[in-house]
């Protein structure tokens, strides 16, 4: 365990990089692959209107993960910084709080899901035919989401002490799972849309297992203790508010989301719901490895600037964008070139093929610049500073994307839709940019009058 902090201390910047990244992006990756899976049987059993219930759904499901990146992000970052101050007592109490955070919203989501499950669908743009395949799959997501919670949340801390494989194995065993799961309740037991869910909730079962053993183990540099699982009104504070912004981030792109499939049934009807649910699907996987990148930055930039190492936070930040945007091109260029053979992985629905296409290539003209907005946002989370990054995971999808979406269609009509994505990519990094370089800046003038701030 000591050698774990010394890790996060003193190795090279890039070696430490690529060791905490590169399991969080396999393992962001491999999590993301069920979502996809997910997708490509439903598309190739239920058809174009089961992926327009699972569109529908989407943005419910970024409710529950937005709720569980706060609380594991908050905690993680304040994880972090105790542990670069040998703070152990309340590191143990952050986790702790976040336990019983974890409860109290899994209630508050299963709560919902049991009374008002119709009202919500329909709000996020159910229609009359994709109504019940949102139903059948929400009404599971919703029972089994404490223990989404946990799985998410728990990911995050479990990263904040540099023990990354781990934090990838649990993501893998949910995955593969999910994966070998899917068909038996799908295709062998023939509960349809309704199956995919129940094996993504069983999925989560196994993960808390590993999870808890990991915990119980010995090999944390923390452990759940009961008589801290109790409210501490000074540390969850710190958790919302370092959290906070995540939340805002999913909670925002839920309601641009939700914004959308009402824009496309009222502009394309059941048909581009369909598309949009399947190219958001392309583009949320896409981003996986970038949120890889970012949760293996984390850790690093925490410890460090806890034990005033500011210079090594700044290069981190630098090269990890420097990474990110890289991914953020190849991946952009790929879809440019080839956005029939991505969508054709989902469907064979000849109308979705024909109209799949452009809008494909327009949604992701500007993803090439979404790494360094992600980047950006985690950076200031690690710091604890929750103004800027408040700032810059709330900009993309409220202060640019739906003033875009109320604009565009009107004069392009469903083109206009999907134009929203590039333009609200382009003037989040600009935002970003402003924020991030007088930062760094800062950060490096500060370790002129620091101790031990060694390269």
């Amino acid at each position: 365990m000591k050698k774990r902090e010394a890790m996060l201390a003193n190795e090279s910047i890039g070696r430490l990089i690529l060791r905490l990244s590169l399991p969080a992006v396999v393992g962001m990756f491999v999590n993301g692959l069920y979502n996809v899976v997910d997708t490509i049987y439903i598309g190739h059993s239920v058809g174009a209107l089961g992926i327009a219930g699972l569109s529908v759904s989407f943005p419910l499901q970024m409710l529950i993960g937005g709720t569980g990146a706060m609380l594991g992000i908050g905690s993680a970052s304040i994880i972090s910084r105790s542990l670069g101050a040998k703070n152990y007592e309340r590191a143990e109490q952050t986790l702790g709080n976040n336990i019983f955070s974890v409860i109290f919203f899994g209630v508050i989501f299963a709560a919902l899901g049991e009374f008002f499950l119709e009202d919500i669908l329909k709000l996020f743009g159910a229609t009359t035919n994709i109504l019940p395949y949102a139903k059948d799959y929400m009404a599971v997501i919703f029972l089994g989401s404490p223990l989404i919670l946990f799985a998410m949340s728990m990911n995050n801390i479990i990263r904040s002490e540099g023990a990354a494989r781990t934090a990838m194995a649990s993501m893998l065993i949910g995955a593969l799972a999910n994966i070998i799961l899917d068909p038996i309740f799908i295709f062998v037991l023939g509960m349809g849309i309704r199956g995919a869910a129940i094996a993504t909730v069983l999925s989560r079962v196994l993960v808390a297992g590993w999870i808890s053993h990991f915990f119980y183990s010995g090999r944390s540099l923390i452990k759940p203790k009961l008589n801290q699982i109790y409210p501490k009104k000074e540390i969850l504070k710190e958790i919302f508010s370092v959290g906070f912004p995540s939340l805002l981030q999913h909670a925002s792109s839920s309601f641009v989301f939700g914004l959308i499939n009402n824009l496309a049934g009222i502009y394309g009807g059941d048909l581009a719901i369909t598309v949009f649910g399947i190219s958001n699907r392309i583009i949320m996987f896409s981003r996986m490895p970038i949120i890889g990148i970012a949760q293996g930055m984390q850790p690093i930039v925490g410890y460090n600037y806890g034990a005033q190492k500011y210079s090594r936070a700044a290069r981190t930040v630098r090269l990890s964008n420097l990474i990110a945007m890289g991914i953020c091109g190849t991946v952009a260029a790929l879809l440019l070139l080839f956005p029939k053979a991505a969508l054709h992985l989902f469907t064979s629905d000849p109308n979705v093929l024909e109209k799949g296409p452009t809008a494909l290539r327009i949604m992701v003209s500007g993803f090439f610049l979404v790494g360094y907005n992600k980047i950006g946002g985690v950076f200031f989370q690690a710091l604890g500073k929750a103004g800027p990054a408040f700032i810059i995971n709330l900009a993309r999808p409220i202060l640019f994307f739906v003033p875009l979406l109320m604009i565009l269609p009107r004069i392009l009509g469903l083109n206009g839709i999907w134009l929203a994505f590039p333009m609200a990519d382009l003037f989040s990094y600009l935002l970003t940019m402003a924020l991030l370089l007088p930062y760094e800046r800062r950060l490096k003038n500060q370790c002129t009058q620091a101790r031990g701030d060694t390269p």
